[in-house]
């Protein structure tokens, strides 16, 4: 934060009812467009150039995990054409496409750098100006920032170290030696991968045992029947998700794959974790094509060192060790996050000590984010449409410059 307050500063009018939404992904896009179909004025603010930028930076032969059905966004379809699960590229053309329809201005390359409370709102410093508004939405996503532990002797190793965010193309793992550490869902999204490639040895360190489930039974994708999964009581989802496990993947355990004692939907809804969804890494282990390994704990330079005491030398290692927020430097005054660094009010619910602050996209549900962000954008717009109109802006603020319209040009 800076020393001086941007009070001090010339700021922008304050639209009685405008709102600023930070951030042009999925989450920001479909809270937009439930305002506008409100007729509330809103505008969002990108970092990035273009819409769906963390989309782009995906490795190319991504997949979503969640079914077709439940990948879209109000008012618009997903393409068929993939079959149940989009691919990464579907998904950044349909996010393009999405933000052509709903026809909502965008400020490119206005990358947030400080928020405070204003006369009639909030006062918002970017990149490309300053910004005022009665209310702010905060979709700048969970996954923002790649976290890799800070392991003793990190930085000795003489391998490659790479956040699995980085992935890119598998196949230039090929002939060498992998270790995934974390097996949840983007550990298990890199070994579905690594699986079908030729890596000279593949193997997984396992710190907190997954809850795995198929992608398909008997050729019929699970996820498809996520609302009904959703409607379950933690208490019948948890064993229910146990026995498929059981059921059609087998033991794990004789493989060393543990499973954490709180069960998958329990850790979905009150931590955010994503069940580990198979798509051919447990026939792979089953197969010794992957080998289970404990925790890891430090790194000596060409080594990496386990729970156990025993080591190994891989080539590559892939941390999918998770990711933060990064909203603490700009919001950690506001005392809105929690110790994790995840907002409070995740999901569209209102901050009473915050009036104004809205998040969406922070807490995944089981139906998937697409799902939860119309589900965050509805609250977050109903909210907003029965709130009291914000006062007029101080007359010393400047008119607010019109906003440079959605740019797609690559």
């Amino acid at each position: 934060m800076p020393n001086h307050s941007m009070k001090d500063e010339q700021m922008e009018t304050t639209i009685p009812g405008n709102t600023l939404v930070i951030g042009a992904g999925l989450s920001g896009l479909g809270c937009a467009e439930a305002l506008k179909r409100r007729g509330i004025p809103v505008t969002l603010l990108e970092a990035r150039p273009r819409v769906a930028e963390p989309w782009r930076a995906r490795h190319p032969a991504l997949r979503l995990n969640i079914h077709r059905h439940f990948a879209q966004l109000p008012g618009l379809r997903p393409p068929g054409s993939d079959g149940p699960f989009l691919t990464r590229d579907s998904v950044v053309d349909y996010l393009e496409r999405y933000a052509l329809k709903i026809g909502v201005p965008i400020r490119f390359g206005a990358d947030v750098q400080a928020i405070e409370r204003g006369a009639a709102g909030w006062c918002v410093r970017t990149a490309a100006g300053n910004f005022g508004a009665a209310h702010v939405v905060f979709a700048t996503g969970r996954d923002r920032v790649p976290a890799i532990p800070d392991w003793p002797g990190r930085d000795t190793f003489t391998g490659e170290l790479i956040h699995a965010a980085e992935l890119g193309d598998v196949a230039r793992f090929d002939g060498r030696k992998v270790l995934v550490v974390g097996a949840g869902n983007s550990g298990t999204d890199a070994l579905n991968h690594l699986s079908r490639h030729q890596a000279k040895q593949i193997m997984v360190s396992v710190r907190h045992g997954p809850s795995v489930v198929p992608a398909r039974i008997f050729g019929f994708p699970l996820h498809r029947l996520a609302r009904v999964f959703a409607m379950m009581p933690t208490k019948v989802l948890d064993p229910a998700f146990r026995l498929t496990e059981r059921l059609f993947l087998g033991n794990l355990r004789k493989y060393g794959l543990t499973s954490h004692p709180d069960g998958g939907g329990t850790r979905l809804a009150r931590d955010g974790i994503a069940f580990a969804i198979d798509d051919g890494f447990v026939a792979a282990m089953k197969t010794g094509r992957i080998r289970v390994a404990p925790a890891v704990t430090c790194f000596r330079g060409e080594r990496v060192y386990f729970s156990d005491g025993s080591s190994d030398n891989p080539d590559v290692v892939i941390a999918a060790t998770g990711y933060a927020t990064g909203l603490e430097p700009l919001l950690g005054h506001l005392d809105v996050l929690d110790a994790d660094g995840q907002p409070r009010h995740p999901s569209g619910e209102a901050d009473p000590a915050n009036p104004g602050l809205w998040f969406t996209g922070y807490r995944p549900i089981i139906t998937g984010y697409f799902d939860a962000a119309r589900i965050a954008g509805e609250r977050i717009a109903d909210a907003i449409a029965k709130a009291p109109k914000a006062e007029s802006a101080r007359p010393d603020m400047p008119g607010q410059p019109a906003a440079r319209e959605v740019s797609l040009a690559n």
